[in-house]
């Protein structure tokens, strides 16, 4: 019996660059709910991002947000993991000095952003719909820092493995899609998220199924007995999958009888 699913959101359950979830999609929550069976939205994205977009739902879901650094039921956070302070600083600095490239620092209910052109100032408020507050210096946040993003506009293909060569060792990094790249705590991933809610609601990995389509969905497919990738993925993600699928919410309909 399935007690919980979880799906990546970005290219998994939102396709072809959609920012919002169809209604039909939370009348489908709504009935896997009804039956006792949890869905938790499982992305890099900022928590208030998500109770924004599955509004009708919002407040009956888990979440597993900042791709793990962040994760809660009903208002109770089950687990909050912040990056070390100066590496996060340092990171920054780091983002900043590169060629097309933006930085969206998360904190709990916030993404601090200092944005150098127009485009991602649109894009993180208007597009994302992110809770956004300005800062002249990133030094001055005062709370936990959770997660450090790259966005290049360019294409993230571009400027990993700069990324990656120079913090990979000293943080979690994660590509989370065309344009972006995460940083945090080297404890954080989807699938240790997924292990923290398993033993904060005592359900086993074989009662649960997840939904992804990159790398940073790899943890979380294999800490879970049902394990579905989406048919676009590369060959490495569905590696670790039991099932490909090319529509979530078609999947659970078939799978469930709903």
């Amino acid at each position: 019996m399935i007690k919980l699913v979880a799906s990546d959101l970005d290219g998994t359950l939102l396709l072809n660059g959609a920012q919002s979830v169809e209604d039909s999609m939370f009348e489908t929550i709504g009935r896997l709910l009804d039956r006792g069976i949890l869905f938790a939205p499982a992305s890099g994205r900022q928590m208030t991002s998500l109770k924004r977009l599955f509004a009708p739902v919002a407040e009956e879901l888990v979440y597993i947000s900042e791709n793990g650094a962040l994760v809660s039921y009903k208002g109770k956070t089950i687990a909050k993991t912040p990056m070390k302070r100066k590496l996060a600083l340092e990171i920054i600095e780091d983002v900043l000095a590169q060629d097309y490239c933006e930085v969206l620092v998360s904190g709990e209910k916030t993404a601090y952003i200092k944005p150098k052109t127009k485009e991602y100032h649109d894009r993180m408020t208007k597009v994302v719909n992110y809770h956004t507050t300005l800062v002249s210096d990133f030094s001055e946040i005062q709370e936990d820092i959770l997660k450090v993003a790259v966005c290049d506009l360019s294409g993230i293909e571009h400027s990993k493995e700069h990324f990656f060569k120079r913090w990979g060792n000293e943080a979690a990094a994660v590509v989370s899609g065309s344009l972006y790249l995460d940083f945090m705590d080297l404890k954080v991933s989807k699938g240790n998220a997924m292990k923290q809610i398993q033993q904060s609601m005592n359900i086993l990995p074989e009662e649960c199924m997840a939904f992804g389509d990159n790398y940073n969905d790899i943890p979380m497919l294999d800490s879970v007995g049902h394990a579905y990738v989406m048919e676009k993925a590369v060959d490495d993600i569905k590696k670790h999958s039991q099932f490909i699928t090319a529509n979530v919410e078609y999947t659970l309909k078939d799978v469930f009888h709903l």
